[in-house]
């Protein structure tokens, strides 16, 4: 007798490399998939509580979240419902929808750091324009910065660095809402982030970006160059991991000029396109192993065999 093959759902609205990427990982390893975004998913609850996912007639044997569309917050709130009900009924969700919602959250992310005692920049979040402004001056006396950031944002997009020179920047898509950190001054002529790569509790890669610009994300243009992990740096980042109770992460820090790192943010959703080109294994079947590893643990792996 035949089993059926396994079936997964890749969660994404824009499959592209990193969708190929992880498709490809999943068939070497005799799985089918399905791109599937969470805006064309549906829930019936009645009688027979019911999940519907297109291109599957019975629930995937498991969910790989590659994406998540922006949305309402009314919009956001239930495709993450849609991700926590699949983990009721022991589907496996990797990420799951609690750590995507401590990470895409960032004065979340910023708090669950800093009371784990990891070293995060000083952060300030509020609504009232009085108490912000209050913020810039206190903080930024003579030629100190913060940064303004959105809540809700990727990629380095919506950043703006403010000082009392400045004043407070209004972005509408902030939302009536202030997100301040201080602004780190870099430890080298250039501007240089570090990004983590976390998988399982593992740090498996990291790479410097640089920037002639203070916003070092690839996507705007930065260079991507590979480093050896140092024992600070990988220790840092699986230990925001750990916090953050996450499956696999882009951990991005920063250095002072005194050599101090810094964490600024934890990504559960990151790319991996510009850390692939630095280093020799593949990202994608790492990641592919460590979710097969978690489908495996459920008992709800369905394997290809014959009896």
């Amino acid at each position: 007798m035949s089993k059926k093959v396994g079936k997964i759902a890749i969660v994404t609205d824009d499959p592209g490399w990193h969708g190929r990427q992880l498709t490809a990982a999943l068939l070497e390893r005799g799985f089918q998939s399905e791109y599937t975004s969470l805006s064309d998913c549906a829930m019936q609850i009645g009688a027979h509580d019911e999940l519907k996912f297109p291109g599957f007639s019975e629930l995937p044997d498991g969910v790989f979240v590659r994406g998540i569309a922006g949305g309402s917050l009314e919009q956001v709130i239930v495709r993450l419902d849609i991700l926590h009900a699949l983990m009721d009924i022991n589907v496996p969700v990797f990420n799951t929808p609690r750590a995507i919602e401590r990470t895409v959250d960032k004065p979340l992310t910023s708090l669950l750091l800093y009371r784990a005692g990891l070293p995060t920049p000083r952060t300030w979040i509020c609504e009232s324009y009085k108490h912000a402004i209050q913020v810039l001056n206190d903080h930024c006396q003579h030629d100190e910065q913060l940064v303004l950031k959105p809540l809700f944002g990727s990629q380095g997009q919506n950043l703006h660095l403010v000082s009392k020179k400045t004043g407070l920047i209004h972005d509408e898509r902030f939302a009536g809402i202030y997100y301040l950190q201080e602004f780190i001054e870099p430890a080298d002529a250039d501007y240089c982030d570090f990004r983590v790569f976390v998988v399982d509790g593992v740090a498996i890669a990291a790479m410097a970006r640089r920037s002639e610009h203070w916003i070092t994300n690839r996507a705007q243009g930065a260079a991507c160059e590979r480093i050896q992990l140092d024992h600070d740096i990988e220790q840092l980042a699986v230990k925001a991991c750990e916090t953050l109770n996450i499956d696999y992460a882009g951990v991005d820090l920063l250095r002072d000029r005194e050599g101090r790192y810094y964490i600024i943010e934890v990504n559960s959703i990151p790319a991996w396109y510009g850390l692939q080109g630095v280093v020799e294994f593949n990202i994608a079947n790492r990641l592919i192993d460590a979710f097969l590893k978690r489908l495996s643990s459920s008992n709800t792996l369905k394997l290809c065999t014959n009896e």
